[in-house]
Parts: structure tokens; sequence; C-alpha cells
């Protein structure tokens, strides 16, 4: 009878083999406890499989040498390894994350596509990476430049648009007084300081430019898509599943007649860096929380390698590693989310590593030490558990 019960129980195991495969952790909301944390040194090592004296010397670094407001996360296997503030800054501080925005968008992109592939959009509207950027907004018609026709969503998303941007001193989006930032964008005003986007500086796809008038485009298209604003989407379908709780997400335009308000979605993306750390997680574990798929596989896996050779180190609103050029001692799936002066969020998925820092000060804040400080105390380069 017990070797009969005993084979039953193998037979299960066999059928049923989830049963037995251990649920990856996942930290629960700030207001709930938020991230498990290591108590002490020794749990340093044994837990995070870090060096702590060694992650101590980078702590005293930044806080010797670089005043505050800033935060810095890391996240090991789970655990809240180190947690460092500039003064005045305390865990629920929240900062605008800048450019770091940028990869949110990317990721409701990636929702966007994957929800055409299931016939899931509104009239179920057929969407991909080579659907014509001006397909989904009309307000930019008529065009300012003929061309305009040939841009891609691949080519915004990308940074490869032809859009002037940084190299053509289109730096944001600086409207004039009276003025609209989308109208800055679509080319039909000039910016505050006379700069026009209006002509394409290059054929989309030929050439590549850091372009926040390039990226404004995108709020608007993914307005029209969905019938929905891009915080409104992003809150419900990742924020909130995966508990981040003291978010919010700036709006630009809608002043004077102009157009909008919509989402800014290049920068505006404001929460802590232990929130901030929960995205990087979700990315780090192939978008899954708990049990459900939060952002589809394929797309991060397509999102956070080069997408074109003109910058290898871009991807599709991710900056990436692929060729070993940008971080040269981390992995090659390193990949990041990179805003103005302190805004970073470095995932290392390989080494189950996540670190976030937020903040207003300083501009030159010694980045060059930090990703190549954490992972040179990493003592157990073990993959993700």
């Amino acid at each position: 009878m017990t070797a009969k019960l005993a084979l039953l129980t193998v037979l299960a195991i066999l059928v049923t083999p989830h049963l037995c495969v251990a649920q990856t952790y996942t930290p629960p909301p700030e207001s709930a406890g938020g991230w498990r944390s290591t108590k002490s040194p020794a749990e340093v090592r044994s837990l995070a499989g870090m060096d702590p004296d060694k992650l101590d010397l980078i702590r005293d670094k930044f806080l010797q040498l670089f005043a505050g407001p800033w935060q810095i996360v890391v996240i090991r296997k789970g655990y809240l390894v180190a947690e460092w503030y500039g003064v005045p800054t305390m865990p629920t501080t929240t900062f605008d994350g800048w450019s770091c925005t940028k990869s949110s968008t990317g990721i409701a992109f990636g929702l966007l596509l994957d929800d055409s592939r299931h016939h899931k959009l509104p009239k179920d509207a057929q969407i991909d990476l080579d659907t014509p950027i001006y397909d989904y907004v009309p307000e930019g018609f008529p065009l300012t430049d003929p061309e305009k026709k040939n841009i891609k969503l691949r080519h915004v998303l990308s940074m490869t648009s032809g859009i002037p941007g940084e190299d053509h001193g289109v730096i944001g989006l600086s409207a004039a007084p009276g003025g609209g930032d989308f109208e800055i964008a679509l080319g039909k005003q000039p910016n505050r300081f006379g700069k026009w986007a209006s002509k394409l500086t290059s054929e989309p796809g030929t050439a590549w430019e850091y372009s926040d008038t390039g990226f404004a485009h995108l709020s608007l298209f993914f307005y029209h898509a969905t019938g929905r604003e891009l915080f409104d989407f992003m809150k419900e379908r990742v924020f909130d599943p995966i508990g981040i709780e003291n978010v919010g997400w700036d709006k630009q335009g809608g002043v004077g007649g102009n157009i909008g308000p919509h989402t800014n979605p290049h920068s505006g993306l404001r929460f802590s860096a232990r929130d901030f750390a929960r995205l990087g997680y979700l990315m780090a574990h192939d978008g899954k929380w708990q049990d459900k798929q939060i952002v589809p596989h394929w797309w991060i896996e397509l999102a956070t390698k080069s997408s074109q050779q003109l910058n290898p180190s871009y991807g599709y609103t991710f900056w990436v590693n692929t060729d070993g050029v940008l971080w040269p001692t981390a992995p090659r799936d390193t990949f990041a989310f990179r805003g103005f002066t302190a805004s970073r969020l470095y995932v290392v998925p390989s080494l189950d590593l996540v670190v976030a820092r937020l903040g207003y000060a300083p501009q030159n804040w010694g980045e060059e030490n930090l990703l190549p400080g954490i992972l040179a105390a990493i003592i157990d380069p073990a993959t993700k558990k």
C-alpha cells in the first residue's frame, strides 16, 4: 500500500510539475511591508551573494562626494541589499525620472503591439513596428514634410525617425509663451529658441538622433490607437499589478487651445527608487509577476537588444549592452532606463540584479563608478532564483 501511494505521488508530480516549482518572489506593496531585505553583513553574503564591505565603500564614496537629493536602491535575488540617500531624501520621496519615462512608454507600446496580435485593440486595429506613425497621428496633417509619410513606428521607438532632435538644437519641447508642445513636435511651431522640427534631417531609418520631438508622437499615436492615455493604461496594466502605489505621470499640451493635454511620453514619470526598482525587477524576470505575464516575453527580448546598427547601444526605448560597448564590465544582457541628471535603472537579468537611482542632483554624479562597483561586489554570480 505504501509503495502504491508513493507511485501515485510521483505520477502526480510528473503530470503537474508546476506544483513542485517554487514561485519567484515578488515584493508586496510598500504599504504592506515592501521589499524583503538583508539584515546583516552575513545575510548580504549568504542571501544576496554580495560583498558587504565593497558595498559599504560605494556607499561611503557617494555620501561623501555627492550632495542630495538622490536615492540609490540595490536589489539582488529579490532582496533589498543596499539603500542610500543624499540629504534630505527619504525612502518615500518621489522624483521625476526624466527620460527614464521613455522606457516606460516603450513597455506600454510592447503591450499595445501584443494586444494587436491578440485582436484586443479597438476596432481590431492591426498595428506592428512597420505601421506608419502618422496613421495614428491625425494632428500631424497636413504633413510639414512629405517624407514624414515614411516614418514607421519602429523608427520613432529606435530614435531613427529623422525628426530633428538634440543634434540639431531641438532639446526637449520648450514652447514659447502661448505655444504648444505637440505643435513643436509636429513641426507646426518653432520652440522658444526659434528651432523647428518641420523638416526631416535624414531619411527615416538612416540616421540615429536622440529626439524628444520624435518621441512626443508616441503619446498621440497611443491615444488614437487605444482610446486611452499612457498613464491610465500603464497604471492599470503594469503599475497597480506590481504594487507601485505612489506614482504620477505629467501631461503636456492643452494650454490656450493647443493640442492636448496628453501623457508626456518622454518625461514626467514620478515615483521612488524602491518603486522604480519594481519595474526593473519585473523586466529582469521576463515580465512576470507572481503567476501573471505582465509584459510579453517577445517584446522584452526584442526591445532590450540593439534595434539597429546606427547606434547599437539603443534598443526600442532602452539603452542596451548587446555589443558590450556601453558597460564593458557588465553582462551583455544588461539594459537600462536612462534619464537626465541622476535618473537610472540598471537591469541585469542574468545576475538577478536591479539598481535604481533617482534624484535631482548632482548632474555629474560618478555614473562610471556605480554599476561597475556593484558588479564587482557580486561574489555569487549564480543566475536568478
